[in-house]
């Protein structure tokens, strides 16, 4: 078998990897936590059930890594960061502590947030509360749902890209790579700007300054489709802002809105930077402040740690990119917590891993020129690494390049793997190859894993929101908060008492509710009047980033397509096309309309990214009838209002037998369906 190009993170992942758990007690952890703010109470006061009050802690948290040993040095530049006088390589994190004022009363379990673009979800998704980082009032944390359990939540740096933008963010700073001499590394990057219906901008800022201002070392190409050949922007229609090199501008109206990049397109702009930044120690980051504060005493100038002695069980929460990086996290070693004192087996950083929107990707984070802020979808972003063997949590070979890994397999010689839940929505598979996670290199189903569990929310949209937008129908409306609350519930009983969670829900080809999108009757989805079904999803691609790519250094920009080997599936529908398969909350198991993981763009035939549709049924017979519509009607569904309610009643109790759901949730869901018009 002839092998096929390098693929980066995957061999990576596997150098030295037969050392990983023998290693001697290392040096890394966090050697200043330095407290900047204590709110107490917080949130106005605001008590949560027999917990109590709340109170905040703010502050920044320095760390250090010892480059030589292997739990690190499988970090991307590692070697050609500065060091201190120890020999270390050095970071620093912000971070938030949100505890119980009566810490006696808490649940010792910390809920770590790893921030979506140094930005936090939780409240949104767990509290149904609101998302800006600067929670202060006593109706920010919505329900209390985190708060009335006794939770110490925990919020920091880790992504070193991110920056102060509007309102704060938690930001993580790591040193520049230089070359031995001191002098700046230069090399390819690719950057991308995607500029959507009605939008334009002025300025296409780069992830790093450009190493020449020679635009003859540079190209701008411009598309509008994913599929579409790239065109060439002409070097006299577009130049640097500035001296600094970190910008660009289009010159003329020849590729856009008079001089502004719009409306509409995919602009990438490849060229020579310079000073990449040592991204993949963000992982070391979430590592060693998770390792220091359940298990650490002080700092090294002898600064209490604030929740010593608080701690018994660590888990983490997350929305689709930080959950890539737990992907990563996991694949390359980090789970092992470093300084594993007294000859002690090694512990587990993280306990538990409630992962929400992963995928089977990974982070475009451990790579020289990394960008950890991209998202590899149907119709952006296809260029970047993030999507690479291994895809399965499985020890897999991979008939395509010959390698074998798995993103378990490092956690498993050690010791060190968390319970692990890999929550995904409908959109995964459409937009970012989800099946690759639970499928071999050839398509077959994989088996169950005893620490994972792999979940379907039926029908659900990555992001959801209200009409159209850039969509070609209105968006998916669905929130999966209900469900993830359940899911934490059943990780914390699975690791603090051993109580097994729900059993796998997801869709198999060996049933066929795992389905090529193409045709559409083999996926099943309707034939609905005005709504085009064309199949767009996220393919299976193999690229070429240049013969260094397992060292974490792409030298081909844009990539090489090889081919597109892998086999990818998506969940089939049934008549009413909502997803056979997965965890069919209500709205999904007693519908009023089709919801779908996927949606098209108005202005193309791309896939609109993240969104999904929300397509209501008729009214009535007649209506339906009228249109063509192959959907049963709502009269026809439901004859009365009690009968609606009574179904969306059983179908709740259903899921909360299962797990799936909580005692209020069930109710919320109860009184929702009571107040709803229906039939």
């Amino acid at each position: 078998m002839t092998a096929l190009p390098p693929r980066g993170l995957a061999g990576l992942a596997l150098i030295g990897f037969s050392v990983v758990g023998l290693v001697s007690p290392a040096y890394a952890r966090v050697t200043q936590i330095m407290v900047t703010a204590t709110e107490s109470p917080t949130f106005e006061g605001r008590t949560f059930g027999a917990v109590g009050a709340y109170e905040r802690i703010t502050g920044r948290a320095t760390g250090a890594v010892d480059p030589k040993d292997p739990l690190n040095a499988v970090i991307v530049d590692i070697g050609l960061a500065p060091k201190n006088a120890q020999g270390l390589v050095t970071y620093s994190t912000d971070f938030q502590i949100l505890r119980p004022i009566d810490r006696s009363k808490g649940n010792r379990r910390m809920l770590y947030e790893i921030t979506n673009r140094g930005r936090t979800i939780s409240f949104g998704d767990l509290n149904d509360g609101k998302t800006p980082n600067d929670l202060t009032t006593a109706g920010d944390p919505g329900t209390g749902f985190l708060m009335n359990r006794g939770f110490v939540l925990l919020t920091s740096g880790w992504d070193p890209t991110v920056g102060a933008g509007g309102g704060k963010t938690f930001r993580a700073t790591v040193p520049v790579a230089k070359n031995p001499d001191d002098s700046s590394i230069t090399g390819p990057v690719l950057d991308e700007l995607v500029v959507d219906k009605n939008a334009t901008s002025e300025r296409f800022v780069l992830s790093y300054a450009a190493a020449s201002a020679d635009k003859s070392r540079a190209t701008l190409t411009v598309r509008k489709n994913y599929a579409d050949a790239p065109v060439v922007v002409p070097a006299t229609d577009w130049d640097f802002v500035d001296a600094n090199l970190k910008a660009i501008k289009l010159t003329s109206g020849n590729f856009g809105a008079a001089g502004s990049f719009g409306a509409t397109a995919l602009y990438e702009f490849v060229y020579t930077g310079k000073d990449p930044i040592v991204a993949g120690l963000g992982l070391a980051i979430i590592r060693d402040l998770a390792a220091f504060l359940r298990d650490g005493k002080a700092d090294d100038a002898g600064t209490p740690n604030p929740l010593a002695g608080d701690i018994q069980y660590t888990y983490t929460t997350c929305s689709s990119q930080p959950c890539r990086t737990m992907n990563d996290f996991v694949l390359l070693g980090f789970n092992q917590a470093e300084g594993t004192i007294g000859g002690a087996a090694p512990r587990p950083a993280i306990d538990g891993v409630l992962n929400w929107k992963a995928g089977g990707s990974g982070l475009f984070i451990n790579y020289r020129f990394a960008q950890p802020v991209r998202t590899h979808r149907q119709h952006i972003a296809r260029w970047t690494p993030e999507y690479q063997f291994p895809f399965a949590d499985h020890t897999l070979t991979d008939p395509i390049t010959e390698k074998t890994g798995g993103r378990l397999q490092r956690c498993e010689a050690s010791k060190t793997c968390p319970k692990f839940f890999q929550a995904n929505s409908s959109n995964e598979y459409w937009a970012k190859a989800m099946s690759m996670l639970q499928t071999d290199s050839k398509g077959h189903d994989l088996p169950g894993l005893p620490d994972v569990r792999y979940y379907l929310l039926a029908s659900s949209p990555h992001g959801g929101g209200a009409g159209p937008g850039i969509c070609a129908q209105p968006r998916n409306t669905m929130r999966p908060n209900a469900f993830l609350r359940a899911m934490l519930v059943a990780l914390d009983e699975w690791v603090s008492t051993g109580k097994a969670p729900p059993e796998d829900r997801m869709p198999r080809v060996k049933d066929g509710t795992l389905a090529p999108p193409l045709p559409q009757e083999g996926m099943g989805f309707p034939k609905i009047p005005g709504v085009v079904y064309n199949g767009v999803h996220h393919t299976g691609d193999l690229f070429d980033f240049g013969p260094e790519f397992d060292q974490g250094k792409l030298s081909v920009l844009p990539p090489k397509l090889v081919g597109t080997p892998y086999p990818v599936f998506v969940a089939k529908t049934d008549a009413d096309g909502n997803d056979i398969a997965g965890v069919r909350m209500p709205e999904i198991a007693v519908p009023v309309a089709t919801y779908t993981g996927w949606a098209l763009r108005a202005d193309g035939h791309d896939g609109c990214d993240a969104a999904g549709q929300r397509i209501p049924f008729a009214k009535t017979k007649a209506a339906r009838l009228a249109s063509g519509d192959p959907r049963l009607s709502l009269e026809e569904r439901y004859p009365d209002h009690a009968t609606y309610v009574a179904r969306m009643t059983q179908a709740a109790q259903e899921l909360k037998a299962q797990r799936f759901l909580l005692d209020d949730d069930v109710a919320a869901i109860i009184a929702a369906a009571q107040a709803a018009s229906v039939p």
